[in-house]
């Protein structure tokens, strides 16, 4: 049988940590596979460290929300130095996907967000052009699941920020997968640039795990893991 793994960045926030651990939890009792959770950083277990041991049939799937660094260089470094790298599948961000998006709109609900309310979708930003191609995407899957515009900001890298962006009365909704540094900051800023509502993270939604669940059935059963579990 196959192992999951999963790999979130890594936060020094342990609450922001336990989000990852609990996705991945969530997702192996649903698929019936043994898992480990991992980081790319400030948190162990470390990604690259899981993959150096590994001695099973192993599917990685990142619980990155957009293209950047980690997913086109660390991740794929780190499993080519493994000694039996022909055990692993190593499969794609988990966004932009309309499932997140979906996750997101509940959030802006649960937060108070009226129907019909501009929203700004915060992200934490990137300076890989195609990280933002990502966060535009993931803009307008947004705005498909929450009926009305969608805009961008973003806390470092390209993209404008909050305080360019959000208006008066703004619902935001934060691009973020666990609390931490970046959940902090983009709800400081959105409240200081007069957001009415600033939703949760993403964080451990059943939505997030039917896609850790798909994108690991998808790796399971060949090379291609851009797929979504069916709402």
């Amino acid at each position: 049988m196959a192992r999951l793994v999963t790999v979130a960045h890594g936060t020094r926030t342990t609450a922001g940590n336990l989000v990852a651990a609990r996705i991945t939890a969530d997702a192996g009792r649903r698929l019936g596979m043994p898992t480990t959770t991992s980081y790319v950083e400030l948190c162990e277990p470390l990604f690259a460290d899981v993959v150096a041991a590994t001695e099973t049939p192993t599917v990685v799937v990142p619980l990155l929300l957009s293209t950047g660094f980690h997913l086109r260089q660390d991740l794929p470094t780190a499993v080519a130095a493994a000694t039996r790298r022909d055990l692993v599948r190593l499969g794609t961000g988990l966004g932009p996907d309309p499932l997140l998006a979906q996750a997101q709109a509940e959030r802006l609900r649960d937060a108070g967000a009226r129907p019909g309310q501009p929203v700004v979708l915060v992200a934490a930003g990137s300076s890989d052009p195609l990280a933002l191609d990502d966060l535009e995407r993931a803009t307008r899957l947004l705005a498909h699941a929450w009926g009305t515009p969608v805009r961008l900001a973003t806390l470092t890298g390209l993209g404008p920020r909050p305080h360019s962006v959000v208006r008066a009365g703004d619902a935001v909704s934060p691009y973020l997968l666990a609390t931490g540094h970046f959940h902090r900051k983009a709800r400081a800023e959105a409240l200081a640039s007069g957001a009415g509502v600033v939703a949760d993270v993403i964080g451990p939604h059943r939505r997030v795990v039917d896609l850790v669940c798909g994108r690991a059935r998808a790796l399971a059963a060949g090379p291609s893991a851009s797929v979504s579990v069916p709402a």
